[in-house]
């Protein structure tokens, strides 16, 4: 017998059962209150040298200067995921687990995606319907990403004119308002400078999987598969 029959399954548990959730929701909170204590030490320095009066942690935490740090990496990282979303749909990498198998382009067949008649037991409820509803149900991961990404980058702007209006005020200058702070380099310069980094990091994620491997990982190929091998996840 093969060494994976004698393998014992292993228990099951919530913390086990979603670790990868817990860990990463873990760390994004940590890594969001260390951005806040340093982020909070640099504005209270700025303020020193603007003569102004020092703030508390819990008052820079509602100031549009830490909201538009954070809602800026938000809406790129949300926007990552929406265009990888919905990009592989259509279109593919040769050798890349993070590809389709270069057939399978497009939103494939009923049978293939388990809608309709070609439903299991288990499948989500709205994948056997006909209607409006799985339609929906069939994009709700990509238009909820999109959703997302169109809610942080508003933010963004909104926080964004804030934190700029206050410091033209700060240096004695007239505030320019929401529509006005769109069309200028500040917004942009903060907006594309987080694009640019995501769509960099996931053209390297795709072309690099082709060649290298992560033993144990979904994200990579098994050790041994070829590089040719596309859409599949060791």
């Amino acid at each position: 017998m093969s060494d994976d029959a004698h393998e014992k399954p292993r228990r099951s548990g919530f913390w086990r059962d979603n670790s990868l959730t817990l860990a990463f929701g873990t760390g994004f909170l940590l890594v969001l209150a260390g951005q806040a204590f340093a982020g909070h030490a640099e504005f209270n320095d700025q303020l020193t040298v603007d003569g102004l009066q020092r703030i508390s942690l819990g008052e820079y935490v509602t100031t549009s200067d830490f909201a538009v740090d954070v809602t800026e990496n938000w809406q790129s990282e949300f926007l990552q995921f929406f265009l990888f979303i919905f990009g592989t749909v259509w279109l593919v990498q040769r050798g890349s687990p993070e590809s389709k198998e270069l057939h399978k382009t497009g939103t494939e067949s009923d049978r293939e995606q388990r809608l309709g008649d070609h439903a299991e037991k288990e499948s989500p409820r709205w994948a056997g319907t006909k209607d409006w509803r799985q339609r929906l149900y069939s994009r709700s991961l990509g238009l909820v990403m999109g959703v997302l990404f169109v809610g942080s980058w508003f933010a963004q702007s909104v926080s964004g004119t804030s934190a700029y209006d206050e410091q033209r005020l700060r240096q004695l200058q007239d505030p320019v308002g929401w529509g006005t702070y769109l069309t200028l380099p500040d917004f942009w310069s903060r907006t594309l400078q987080n694009w640019q980094s995501e769509l960099l990091a996931v053209a390297a994620m795709v072309i690099l999987s082709v060649y290298l491997r992560q033993r144990g990982s979904p994200e990579s190929k098994p050790v041994g598969a070829a590089h040719t091998s596309t859409g599949v996840e060791g």
